[in-house]
């Protein structure tokens, strides 16, 4: 016999696990489930014919080809790279290549968002009409075809022996831009002065999130940080660790500085130019999203225009900014596939060729998915936890 003090029991552990899985499911559960067996039960018999039909083909799928020789040369890489190397190594460098320009097209677009949603609200109607043709100009065109625009300039730039100088030590030509770098006589110092320069970034945000309370206290530290970092590349220097290269013409050639390829080149140059469009419109917004009573309250205190903007609307508006960024962000990531179309070695075009050599396509496609998944997924969360960061500093 069933003991009738149980069943009440019973009944409460049913209804909390009904409870959990609406939670987790929604308002009906059992539907959610079947539909849920359904899609999974879809792509397994999809999987098994795909893999019937593969073997039909004679086709063996599988990622052990990732260590067999590329037999291939890549023409820009971090890393070293040579022909008898594997494929995943190929890989690798293309996806630094990727990060790279990724990087330096988030940074540089964000400075030039920045200075162009400032311009666009200026009381000048010259600049404000000629930054929302800018605006209007690269958000309505497609990015592939400004990227074939910017790399048939690139190729009509004049030659090394006639290349043009817009600044002292920055020359342009069709063979990329050379400008002045900082050369390393040693791994170990580059390591040592990589580390020294994340700690003193770590040091400057430790500062800002802990001293928030004591301003003149995280000013003095600040300026420590900015002291020591200063002192340590001056000491690095002095000992011939580190030393500046200048750019300089012999003939045909530009010897000595750094040096961006034209492929490169326009790549970082076209994603900027395209992203700042979008961003400076972002930046817009959320200027013209502060109210207006936050203007007349710094004039009140007799602030300045620069000191209101820098110190009342600036940090209020970057809470609005910040959240649409991460998309600006992502797409610009995305866009760089696009490199593929004028010759950059990023992932995507090492892929293609690694697909095409070592006939494993469907390989190549899901690494390719499951790389920008991932970098999309690290940018978001970063930004997402910066945000987060400075909603809490804000309150």
């Amino acid at each position: 016999m069933t003991n009738a003090h149980n069943i009440p029991r019973r009944k409460t552990h049913l209804s909390a696990a009904g409870a959990i899985l609406r939670r987790w499911l929604g308002p009906q559960p059992l539907l959610q489930l079947v539909i849920l067996a359904a899609v999974v039960g879809g792509f397994v018999f999809l999987g098994r014919n795909l893999a019937a039909n593969m073997a039909k083909s004679g086709i063996t799928p599988g990622f052990g080809f990732l260590w067999q020789p590329a037999n291939f040369a890549i023409g820009e890489s971090l890393i070293s790279f040579q022909p008898q190397d594997s494929y995943g190594r190929a890989i690798l460098v293309g996806l630094l290549n990727t990060l790279l320009v990724s990087f330096l097209g988030c940074i540089f677009a964000t400075v030039l968002g920045i200075v162009l949603g400032v311009a666009r609200l200026s009381s000048n109607p010259v600049i404000a009409a000629l930054v929302r043709g800018y605006v209007e100009l690269f958000r309505n065109t497609p990015l592939l075809l400004q990227l074939f625009f910017w790399s048939a300039l690139a190729k009509a730039l004049p030659a090394v022996k006639q290349a043009l100088e817009p600044l002292p030590g920055f020359y342009l030509s069709n063979r990329g831009v050379n400008f002045p770098g900082i050369s390393s006589e040693g791994n170990l110092a580059s390591v040592i002065f990589l580390a020294a320069s994340m700690a003193a970034v770590a040091a400057w945000f430790a500062a800002r999130r802990l001293l928030r309370d004591v301003p003149r206290v995280r000013l003095r530290v600040h300026a420590g940080v900015i002291a020591a970092f200063v002192f340590s590349l001056l000491a690095f220097s002095a000992l011939g660790e580190f030393s500046l290269s200048w750019p300089a013409k012999h003939g045909f050639n530009i010897t000595e500085g750094s040096s961006w390829s034209p492929e490169f080149s326009v790549l970082v140059f076209g994603l900027v130019i395209n992203a700042a469009a979008g961003i400076a419109e972002i930046v817009r917004g959320g200027i013209e999203a502060v109210a207006s009573g936050q203007w007349e309250a710094g004039r009140s205190l007799g602030l300045t225009r620069t000191q209101i903007f820098r110190l009342i609307v600036l940090p209020q508006a970057s809470r609005i900014v910040i959240p649409v960024l991460i998309s600006s962000y992502l797409s610009l990531t995305k866009n760089s596939s696009l490199a593929v179309a004028i010759g950059y070695p990023d992932v995507v075009n090492i892929l293609n060729t690694t697909a095409n050599q070592a006939g494993h396509a469907l390989e190549a496609i899901i690494i390719m998915i499951c790389m920008y998944l991932t970098v999309s997924l690290i940018v978001s969360l970063v930004l997402n936890l910066y945000n987060r960061n400075l909603a809490i500093v804000s309150r």
